[in-house]
């Protein structure tokens, strides 16, 4: 593995109550054993970039439950040659 990466994932179930299904979706990053940081729009993941797109994908995946037939589901890349994580980001802030 190379310098991490920090991937942010935002799953939008189009559905009535959509806060169960991020839960879910939420639920499958934590089992994933990435690091991560849940946050009130997205959550934050650190590590390898193709581990943490495949975290998203499962996760984007987990909110098809019955009653939901969309999803919308926004990832962004934080990526830098010396590593991205969650500590550098938020190191002045704390």
């Amino acid at each position: 593995m190379g310098n991490p990466v920090t991937v942010a994932v935002e799953v939008l179930p189009l559905c009535d109550d959509p806060y169960p299904v991020v839960d879910k979706a939420i639920a499958v990053i934590q089992q994933s054993g990435v690091k991560h940081l849940v946050g009130p729009m997205e959550t934050t993941m650190e590590g390898d970039l193709d581990t943490l797109l495949d975290v998203a994908k499962a996760a984007h995946r987990a909110c098809f439950v019955p009653g939901v037939t969309r999803v919308v589901t926004f990832i962004k890349i934080g990526d830098a040659v010396s590593g991205s994580t969650i500590d550098d980001k938020l190191a002045k802030y704390r």
